[in-house]
């Protein structure tokens, strides 16, 4: 322990590591608060995981339970996996933040509120039935009621600003107080703030200001006798930056544009959670990108598959139930065999469902969901980070094979963050392109003829001389394109079409097992569950258990020792955000008598839920 240097010295206490979660009303700016909480730490150089938690209600009732929004960040001085199962410091800012949040901190944990949101009016709103700070409900946590808004409001006296943008600040306040708490500098969130609100200086001088009173607050109060360090973890060499699933979707389709030499084309109807990838690509025209806001999801792709027949590397993105929408276009492009990213940021469902919430259940809809024999690979992302990798790899199976690509993300990695190295680009794969630009000298066009190795046709650019052929629904003769109702033909280019997509598995790596040696029993995952399902390995291990842990990137088609694999072991356990979709796959595919562990509640697993099913089947 070691002592701050200040106005008043108070004893530093080391931490391995913290879980913070900020809650309050959709419009107290808690996911600002979360961010540039997180920003800070990530330029301290600590590990990070985060889960922001959105109402989905867009005007929720003011200091409603539905309208409670959320931000949980770990930060550690090692390697993590999660942003945590549970929160150790909760900051509430009203009483529906509390009511909703407060079943997660245990006890002892320590608790931040506004006392002066909790008057008799907000109380009634969160269904509170006496006031929480005084009937002695919170003995068994450590509490601090701070009159948040009344000390926020006096810091601002005397700034041009109405009482109304006075109170807002008090996120700021709280942010403050909690930089001061954890030992997070200062000057990136006021260069922050002077950036935001540059073309508003009372909005700047208060939201400064009231960072500053927090800070100070913290340092000369007497109810918080201690602060926490957490000291940097020992991450890789090479610059980091913090980066969420969805910006890392959008930069990995950069890369993959610029590696193929092509121009990105995203067609895209704004739907929850994937607009982010829609609102970041649209920042970067100085890279050739064209981003296209459609009237609906047909019509994004649509617009998509034509941008494909013109030569471009076309996505479009989406969620469950525009991914429905686009069935029938995405098997227009099995037909016409042309290149589409096809980006599924799955939430709970079904129809609108939970929009704001993560789930995986949408693997069956993109693997089967499509009329008649229209096979098409599928990966997924397991991490933030890992979107960028995802989103190049589906870029160069879809150009390769000629085929629509399925790339499946969630809620989770869409709107969590981790520290991100950035790679190399020079190292990034050459996945180049050779369209066909010139007619055949003995003869004419034949827009199906196959390569040999991968079954790919060739890609003419439309308007290009002698190289003229038909497009449509209908099925296409084999060879010449040409409409065909030949019952031989239609045989032959189904079974072609699944060929083609099934020797996709000798392009992939094969599954690899993280296996201490000796395990009777494989974890099986898939997706964003990867974090909870490691973190739980790992406890289960620290505790003494030997058990193995495999994750799938490849859906469709699985690597090829997937069965040889899955049969070493006695017991296979397969945990998914849904009724036990992969199980079925796996179960009916390989014949192994795996067992699933399946919840559908809207959020993450937790690591010791998990933890506690794989030492059951131990």
């Amino acid at each position: 322990m070691r002592y701050t240097q200040g106005a008043m010295a108070k004893p530093v206490e080391q931490r391995d590591g913290v879980i913070i979660r900020f809650a309050g009303d959709s419009g107290d700016g808690m996911q600002l608060t979360g961010d540039r909480f997180t920003s800070e730490t990530a330029l301290l150089g600590n590990d990070l995981s985060t889960l922001p938690d959105f109402p989905a209600e867009i005007r929720a009732p003011a200091g409603s339970l539905p309208g409670v929004s959320g931000f949980q960040l770990h930060f550690a001085d090692h390697d993590i996996l999660t942003p945590g199962d549970a929160p150790g410091v909760l900051v509430a800012m009203n009483p529906a933040a509390l009511r909703t949040n407060l079943a997660d901190l245990p006890k002892g944990g320590t608790l931040i509120v506004n006392r002066d949101a909790f008057n008799e009016r907000n109380l009634r709103k969160a269904g509170y039935t006496s006031n929480p700070l005084e009937d002695g409900s919170l003995g068994e946590f450590q509490v601090h009621d701070v009159p948040l808004t009344t000390m926020t409001v006096e810091a601002l006296r005397g700034i041009e600003v109405t009482p109304r943008e006075a109170e807002r600040s008090k996120n700021m306040f709280a942010l403050g107080l909690m930089s001061w708490l954890f030992g997070r500098p200062t000057e990136g969130t006021i260069s922050f703030l002077e950036r935001k609100f540059a073309r508003s200086p009372a909005i700047l001088q208060a939201n400064v200001t009231a960072f500053n009173a927090g800070y100070a607050f913290g340092e000369t109060s007497e109810g918080f006798s201690v602060s926490y360090e957490v000291k940097p973890a020992p991450l890789r060499p090479g610059t980091y930056r913090q980066i969420t699933g969805n910006t890392a979707l959008a930069y990995g389709l950069i890369a993959a544009s610029r590696q193929s030499g092509l121009p990105l084309f995203l067609g895209a109807y704004p739907i929850t959670p994937a607009s982010g990838i829609l609102e970041e690509l649209a920042r970067h025209k100085s890279f050739g990108v064209r981003t296209f806001q459609a009237e609906d999801e047909i019509a994004a792709v649509g617009a998509a598959v034509g941008a494909a027949f013109g030569g471009s590397l076309a996505v479009s993105t989406s969620a469950g139930p525009g991914i429905v929408l686009k069935a029938e276009t995405v098997g227009l492009a099995v037909a016409l065999e042309l290149p589409l990213l096809i980006l599924d940021i799955q939430r709970a469902g079904p129809s609108t469902g939970m929009p704001t919430k993560p789930e995986q259940a949408d693997l069956l809809l993109v693997l089967f969901g499509r009329n008649s024999e229209s096979p098409v690979p599928v990966l997924a992302a397991s991490t933030p980070g890992d979107c960028f990798e995802v989103a190049v790899e589906a870029a160069r199976i879809a150009l390769k094979y000629r085929t629509p690509v399925y790339l499946l993300s969630d809620a989770y990695l869409a709107n969590g963050s981790e520290p991100w190295l950035l790679p190399d680009v020079n190292a990034l794969p050459d996945i180049s392109v050779e369209l066909t630009v010139e007619p055949p000298v003995d003869g004419e066009f034949l827009p199906y003829t196959r390569d040999v190795d991968t079954l790919a046709r060739p890609w003419a650019l439309p308007g290009t001389p002698g190289l003229e052929h038909r497009i449509g629904g209908l099925e296409k003769e084999d060879g010449t394109g040409n409409v065909s109702y030949d019952p031989d033909n239609h045989d032959l280019m189904t079974r072609l079409r699944a060929r083609k997509v099934a020797g996709i598995a000798a392009d992939i790596p094969e599954l690899e097992v993280d296996d201490p040696g000796g395990a009777e029993l494989l974890v099986l995952g898939w997706g964003g569950t990867y974090g909870p399902i490691a973190a739980g390995i790992r406890r289960v291990r620290e505790a003494g258990g030997s058990v193995a842990h495999a994750h799938l990137r490849y859906l469709n088609p699985f690597p090829r020792n997937t069965g040889e694999v899955l049969r070493r072991y006695d017991r296979v356990l397969v945990p998914e955000l849904n009724l036990g979709q992969l199980l079925r796959l796996i179960r009916a595919e390989f014949l192994v008598d795996a067992v699933g562990y399946n919840r559908v509640r809207g959020v993450p697993f937790r690591s010791s839920e998990l933890a506690e099913a794989i030492e059951a089947m131990l």
